[in-house]
């Protein structure tokens, strides 16, 4: 992950933390809606600074290799 992809992850997990703190969320549905209202705050600034720098916050760099399928795999004790 890139420096910025970082940054508002952080931002998303902590405003998803401070909310849900703030409205005392128990329970799945509360802090669903938690998880979604800071994850909008980080989304919004991610692409308030994406037009600003005309450049994308999201690069290739946060994905895995793909796995090998095990489906064409030979069996060891065959």
């Amino acid at each position: 992950m890139s420096e910025a992809e970082l940054i508002f992850t952080a931002l998303a997990e902590l405003s998803t933390r401070q909310i849900a703190e703030t409205t005392a969320a128990t329970g799945m549905a509360e802090n669903q809606t938690a998880a979604k209202n800071g994850g909008t705050i980080a989304k919004r600034a991610r692409l308030e600074l994406e037009s600003l720098t005309g450049r994308s916050v999201v690069t290739g760099e946060n994905y895995l290799p793909p796995v090998p399928s095990k489906t064409n795999q030979i069996p060891d004790n065959e």
